[in-house]
């Protein structure tokens, strides 16, 4: 080998060395990023020797797919369940204290209790009281409902505008991928760069990818709807700022397209904005009907009637205009907001100037009267209210659960129908954490910076560059000898 030849050995291997171990250094720095994809420097055999041809990225695109994937069902499922837990502490929590059902209960005792001393002012005002807590608790249940619902909606408004700002960093991210894949420059970081954003995105909406010509990507939504293309698709959205029950909030649109809600406790969305859909406009609206559908059997079950008049009760209520509601008939289907306006009527509120005697003696509205002989030990009435009570009585489908039960039952099914719901839910979402979990595992053992392997690696470069040191000085001794022979 000529001296020459030596020196462009050496230079080689000085290039490749250099090459080599700026990238295992940019590996090791980002050894704890989530969003890098580690490189390697590729070396081949050239006339003059051994060269870094280029810098490879560890790309797995099957297995960023299945990422994606999961991240979106995970997503969804995670909101949906943070949904039906809001839903949950509406009622009181795991014991339930605060729903309906339970003052339901505690109104039936004291109902009983009333029938059995019904001459007794404490015993009536006591029932009273209960009738009270009862509307009560459908009153801010009413009102919690809608309060997820207007939350949910508020989330949606600030997840589209979210989204849009990701495309728009996608168009930038894409572009610049493009350019470097045409112009031949390492395109590592600018792919980088473009999945860090495709990962928010897959979190917010399901999405599909495909890579076109010059690396160009294109995105779509699961259900197949045009996500990007060269440009963002608009993704727009109207937020309602306030809910009443029947309020039908506006849906999501992407590229003009209707964006669906999941279904669901194992719901079928794909990312965090179909499940706020289905917790706005699926699950708080059915919830809601359950209430509305207690309160109007309450104004049923407790009305006056004289057989071609019925009126209202123990319990009234207030139309959407405002005014007083009339009783309900029985094949009403649900009334939207009657939960939300329930009261008991004054008539036999002590502080109002009412008798609780009114509800013994079925003389509350006016156009009746079961006790006229006023025998402070009339208790027919109160024993017929009490078992009305627990006697079968017709409920609206739209509600959601069993259509024909007792009063009492039909309110323990709807807190069953939440429980139910959301234990289901809880465990799917367990299920999609621990797939997610596979996921990224799987992808990070294929795509991470390992140190330990990196460390080698640079052992390995030292080791080169070492050996090239050694010929380098070899060469300088043969020269100076030389020099020395020409002295």
């Amino acid at each position: 080998m000529s001296i020459t030849s030596a020196l462009n050995a050496v230079q080689n291997i000085f290039n490749n060395t250099g090459y080599q171990s700026s990238v295992v250094s940019t590996n090791i720095s980002n050894s704890g990023n989530s969003d890098y994809v580690r490189r390697e420097a590729s070396v081949t055999s050239t006339l003059t020797g051994a060269a870094v041809v280029k810098i490879s990225r560890a790309q797995e695109d099957a297995l960023l797919k299945q990422y994606l994937q999961s991240n979106s069902q995970d997503s969804a499922q995670q909101t949906l369940l943070s949904g039906l837990e809001d839903l949950k502490s509406i009622l009181g929590g795991n014991d339930y204290e605060t729903s309906p059902s339970t003052y339901l209960s505690d109104f039936q005792s004291a109902l009983q209790a009333f029938a059995a001393s019904p001459g007794n002012t404490t015993s009536g005002q006591a029932a009273v009281t209960a009738a009270q807590d009862l509307a009560n608790s459908l009153n801010t249940a009413s009102d919690a409902v809608q309060s997820v619902r207007e939350d949910a909606d508020a989330e949606i408004a600030k997840q589209v505008d979210t989204l849009n700002t990701l495309l728009s960093q996608f168009e930038t991210a894409n572009n610049a991928v493009k350019l470097a894949t045409a112009t031949g420059a390492d395109t590592s970081a600018a792919l980088d760069d473009r999945e860090r954003i495709l990962k928010q995105i897959s979190s917010i909406v399901g999405v599909s990818t495909t890579t076109r010509s010059n690396n160009d990507m294109m995105l779509t939504t699961s259900d197949g709807t045009v996500l990007f293309e060269t440009v963002p698709r608009t993704v727009s959205f109207k937020a309602t700022g306030t809910y009443v029950a029947g309020t039908e909030g506006n849906s999501v649109y992407i590229d003009g397209v209707a964006l669906s809600a999941g279904e669901g406790s194992t719901t079928t969305a794909k990312g965090s904005l179909q499940a706020l859909l289905q917790v706005r406009d699926e699950i708080a609206p059915t919830f809601q009907s359950q209430l509305d559908e207690i309160a109007k059997a309450l104004v049923q079950g407790f009305s006056e009637t004289d057989g071609s008049t019925s009126e209202p009760g123990l319990f009234v209520w207030t139309t959407a205009s405002g005014a007083d509601g009339a009783t309900p008939s029985d094949t009403s289907g649900v009334i939207d907001g009657i939960a939300a306006t329930i009261t008991v009527n004054s008539a036999v509120v002590t502080s109002a100037g009412g008798d609780p005697a009114k509800l013994r003696d079925g003389t509350i509205s006016g156009i009746t009267d079961l006790n006229p002989d006023g025998n402070s030990g009339f208790s027919d009435n109160l024993n017929a209210l009490y078992s009305a009570l627990s006697t079968a009585r017709s409920f609206s489908a739209d509600a959601g659960i069993g259509q024909t039960a007792s009063l009492v039952d039909y309110a323990s099914d709807s807190v069953g129908w939440l429980e139910q719901y959301r234990s289901d839910a809880s465990t799917t979402s367990e299920n999609t954490s621990a797939a997610l979990s596979r996921s990224e595992e799987a992808y990070s053992n294929e795509t991470g910076v390992n140190l330990d392997e990196e460390l080698t690696k640079l052992l390995d470069i030292e080791q080169s560059y070492k050996a090239g040191t050694k010929i380098l000085n070899a060469i300088d001794e043969m020269l100076q000898s030389l020099l020395d022979i020409a002295s």
